[in-house]
């Protein structure tokens, strides 16, 4: 049986092997988590959330260890892997708050002596996971979709392996039922034959186009809903007129955290040429100012990226936007996994700075004439993830609002998800909505009960 390795990116050293499952493994698996379906869906909201209530409290007591595990597989700075634990805590506290106001039934007014929308649970849902993020990804899944009482699957990515395992154990310990919540190891080509299989219900994938134009394939085959969080090339949009000295750190936060491996990461700054030269001067001066190095120290703020290929993939696509014509202004040396914080000047359409998603710590600044032609550069693209727009004019920022069609619109601030509001894109970015109420609904079926 093939094995899955798990390998530290920023000394490159050995960190475990993992069996894949076998085949019998795999059906196991899907008939634990089909029959503890048929008890779960029946366990009162109260209990569901006691259970939330006490995985809330077991990742705050294990937030040292388990940060330590994110950045030891994927090399996250280890002051960012703890805020990542501690925002899983929240949106288990979030959803022990709010579900039983979110899945109770909706009286509708009609003819009939009684009609109204219950929200039942599908079943098992499988969930297709990345690296970048891999404890606040499937938590943000996983706290609504459980709560809502169906049951679940994880296939995660394989580099983060040890985090997925980590995970399941965290929900047995919290005292959910062995088959709530299960890891699947395998690989890609196992994924199908899960996914056609009749206890999967539904899929929600956060990943790559490719692979959401897969999935989605398969499943649609199947008639199987699917939640897809895909790719992004979130545009920054800084006018005339943006306050740099108050939001210039949050401008290079929204690029630079967690190594710019981040599918909201501001990708692309579209810049008004009235503020262009000194917006590039603080942005740089405060780039500069990054300390790279060890992810396991709290002084570091940009650390490896996950793999090697993740690195190269991003260094071929800056070299064949410099031969397009797009200029280094700061940065640009790669040593392994390491590669250094950058920023690149002279970015136009055409350029991959421009069209694609980059993945890791590169900055494409596009110069601009006017608001007008920002607005109409930042959504020159197929992504809809998400915009950001920095500005005192909030007035003429709401003007915007209509002509940003991502999934989500940032006035001052970088975006991010929040469990309080519905997170998610269009385009090729993907769609569904994961957190808020609506990703407490993804994976219910809104029955219709009319009683004349």
């Amino acid at each position: 049986m093939k094995k899955i390795k798990t390998i530290n990116p920023f000394n490159g050293k050995l960190i475990a092997e993992y069996e894949q499952h076998s085949k019998k493994e795999i059906s196991q698996i899907l008939k634990n988590a089909q029959d503890t379906f048929e008890e779960w869906k029946k366990e009162e909201i109260s209990e569901r959330v006691a259970l939330l209530n006490n995985l809330s409290d077991l990742l705050i007591r294990k937030k040292a260890e388990l940060a330590q595990l994110i950045t030891t597989e994927m090399g996250k700075p280890i002051k960012q892997s703890v805020a990542e634990i501690e925002k899983c805590s929240s949106v288990c506290e979030f959803y022990a708050i709010n579900a039983d106001d979110f899945l109770s039934d909706e009286l509708i007014d009609t003819e009939a002596q009684e009609s109204f929308i219950s929200y039942d649970p599908l079943g098992c849902i499988l969930a297709i996971m990345p690296w970048n993020f891999p404890f606040w990804q499937v938590f943000r899944f996983a706290a609504p979709t459980l709560t809502a009482g169906n049951t679940a699957i994880l296939k995660h990515a394989s580099n983060t392996t040890g985090c997925a395992l980590a995970i399941q154990d965290l929900f047995i310990e919290a005292g959910y039922p062995e088959g709530c919540f299960q890891t699947v190891l395998t690989d890609h080509n196992s994924i199908e034959k899960i996914i056609e299989n009749d206890i999967i219900k539904a899929v929600t994938l956060t990943g790559s186009e490719k692979a959401g134009r897969k999935i989605a394939a398969i499943a649609g085959q199947n008639l199987k809903k699917t939640v897809l969080e895909l790719g992004g090339n979130n545009a920054c949009i800084i006018w005339e007129d943006a306050d740099l000295d108050t939001h210039i750190d949050t401008m290079v936060n929204a690029r630079m955290l967690n190594a710019g491996q981040s599918c909201i990461a501001a990708k692309r700054f579209v810049v008004v040429d009235a503020i262009y030269d000194e917006f590039l001067k603080q942005f740089t001066a405060k780039v500069k100012t990054l300390r790279s190095g060890d992810p396991m120290e709290t002084s570091t703020d940009i650390a490896t990226m996950a793999r090697l290929d993740l690195a190269k993939k991003v260094q071929e696509q800056v070299n064949e936007s410099l031969i397009k014509g797009a200029t280094i202004h700061i940065g640009n040396t790669c040593d392994n996994t390491t590669y250094e914080p950058t920023i690149i000047t002279n970015v136009i359409s055409g350029m991959p700075l421009f069209d694609e998603e980059i993945f890791g710590p590169v900055a494409a600044i596009i110069r601009v004439k006017d608001r007008t032609e920002s607005i109409k550069v930042a959504s020159t693209s197929k992504f809809g993830l998400g915009t950001m727009l920095f500005t005192e004019d909030i007035n003429a920022a709401r003007m915007e609002i209509e002509n940003i069609n991502d999934g989500s619109f940032f006035i001052n601030e970088m975006t991010k998800s929040d469990a309080r509001l519905p997170f998610g894109g269009t385009n090729i970015s993907g769609y569904g909505r994961e957190l808020s109420k609506e990703g407490m609904l993804a994976f219910v079926n809104e029955k219709t009960i009319y009683i004349k």
